[in-house]
C-alpha cells in the first residue's frame, strides 16, 4: 500500500518528534482495520479510487496530525501552516534589520547611543513582530469562523487536497518544512524579486533603509568602510541565486516542498557575506571622513561602533552555524533511519 505509506509519511511531518512512531503505528493499525472491514463488505480488494476516497474522508495530513496535538483555538489547523511560515519570515527579517539599524544606523545618527544598549532592544522588537503577526492571523481565523459570509474561510489546504498530491516516499525534502500552495511558491518569487529591486536601489537612495537618518549620516563625521560594498554585492548575489533556484523549481513542478539540499545550500552560501564582514581587516566597519581633524573627538565612538558591529555579526554567524549544523544532523539521522528501514 504505497499510497498509505505516503499518507502516513506526510502526517509524520506534523507530529511531535517524541510521539511520531507511536502515533504512526496507531494510525496504520486503525486504517488497515478500516480497509479490511471495507474490503470484507465489498468482497474484493479496494480499487485505487475507493482507497483515495477513504483517505479524503480521513482528511489532509496536517488536519489529521492536529488531532494528536493540543487544540489551537486561536489559529486553526487550516491557517496555522501559513501563519507559522509568515511568522518565521517576519521574525528573521525583523532580527536582521534591527541588528543593522542598532549596530550601524543609530550610532551614526547619535554618537551618544551605545551599540550594546541599542542591541538590547532586539528581543522587544521580535516580541512585537510576533505579536502583530499573531493578532492579524487570529483576526482572520475569528472572522472566517464567526462570519463566513463576510470572510470566507481559507480552505486551500483542505478543500483542494487530494491523495495524489502526496510526496513520494523518502523524498529529499526539509523535514521541518510544510507543504506550500502554488500561490505561496509564486509569492516567494514575487516578494523576493521586489526585495531584490529594493536592495539594488539602496545605494542610490539610502533613505530606503535609513529613513530620515540618511540626512544625518550624510553630514556626520563617519562613513562606512569599503568592506560593506563587498558585503552588499554578496547579499545581492545570494538573493539572485535563491530567486533563480526557486524559479527552476516552479518550472519543474517541484514547488510543493523545499528540497533539503537546497535548504542547506541557501544557509551555507548565506554565511559568505557574514564571514566577509567578520574577516574584515582589523575589524574596521566605520571610518572617519576626516581622521586628522576628528580622531581625537570621535575616535572612541568609532572604536565602539566597530566593536558593536563585529559582536552583532558574530552572534548572527553563530546562530546560522548552529542552524546549519542542526540541519546536517537531521539529514544524517534521517539517512540512517532510511538505511535501517531498507535493511
Amino acid at each position: 500500500m504505497e499510497l498509505l505509506d505516503r499518507y502516513l509519511q506526510a502526517i509524520r511531518r506534523y507530529l511531535p518528534n517524541r510521539r511520531q512512531d507511536d502515533i504512526i503505528a496507531e494510525l496504520r493499525a486503525n486504517m488497515e482495520s478500516q480497509i479490511e472491514d471495507r474490503e470484507g463488505e465489498l468482497g474484493r480488494p479496494l480499487t485505487e479510487g475507493e482507497f483515495e476516497d477513504l483517505l479524503r474522508k480521513m482528511g489532509p495530513p496536517v488536519v489529521v496530525a492536529s488531532r494528536y496535538q493540543p487544540q489551537q483555538y486561536l489559529i486553526g489547523p487550516n491557517l496555522f501552516p501559513l501563519y507559522f511560515y509568515v511568522l518565521r519570515v517576519a521574525m528573521l527579517w525583523a532580527f536582521i534589520v534591527t541588528v543593522l539599524v542598532s549596530a550601524v544606523v543609530l550610532p551614526l545618527i547619535n554618537q551618544s547611543i551605545h551599540v550594546v544598549d541599542s542591541l538590547s532592544h532586539i528581543p522587544g522588537v521580535l516580541i512585537q513582530v510576533a505579536g502583530w503577526v499573531t493578532i492579524v492571523f487570529a483576526a482572520i481565523e475569528y472572522a472566517s469562523t464567526r462570519y463566513p459570509q463576510i470572510c470566507p474561510p481559507l480552505e486551500g489546504i483542505t478543500r483542494k487536497w487530494h491523495p495524489n498530491s502526496l510526496p513520494e516516499l523518502d523524498e529529499e525534502t526539509v523535514r521541518a518544512g510544510k507543504p506550500r500552495s502554488f500561490a505561496m511558491a509564486v509569492a516567494e518569487i514575487v516578494f523576493g524579486s521586489l526585495f531584490l529591486g529594493w536592495l539594488l536601489l539602496v545605494p542610490q537612495y539610502p533613505f530606503l533603509i535609513m529613513g530620515p537618518g540618511a540626512a544625518f549620516v550624510k553630514v556626520s563625521p563617519f562613513e562606512l568602510a569599503p568592506v560593506w560594498w563587498t558585503f552588499f554585492w554578496w547579499v545581492v548575489g545570494l538573493n539572485m541565486f535563491q530567486i533563480a533556484w526557486k524559479c527552476v523549481d516552479l518550472a519543474r513542478g517541484k514547488w510543493r516542498f523545499r528540497n533539503r539540499i537546497q535548504h542547506v545550500a541557501f544557509k551555507a552560501v548565506g554565511l559568505i557575506p557574514i564571514l566577509v564582514l567578520l574577516t574584515a581587516r582589523d575589524q574596521i566597519y566605520v571610518l572617519l571622513k576626516n581622521p586628522g581633524a576628528n580622531q581625537l573627538k570621535y575616535g572612541q565612538n568609532v572604536a565602539q561602533m566597530n566593536n558593536g558591529i563585529h559582536l552583532a555579526f558574530t552572534v548572527i554567524c553563530a546562530i546560522v552555524v548552529i542552524q546549519l549544523a542542526w540541519d546536517l544532523w537531521v539529514m544524517a539521522r534521517d539517512g540512517y533511519r532510511r538505511r535501517g528501514l531498507a535493511s
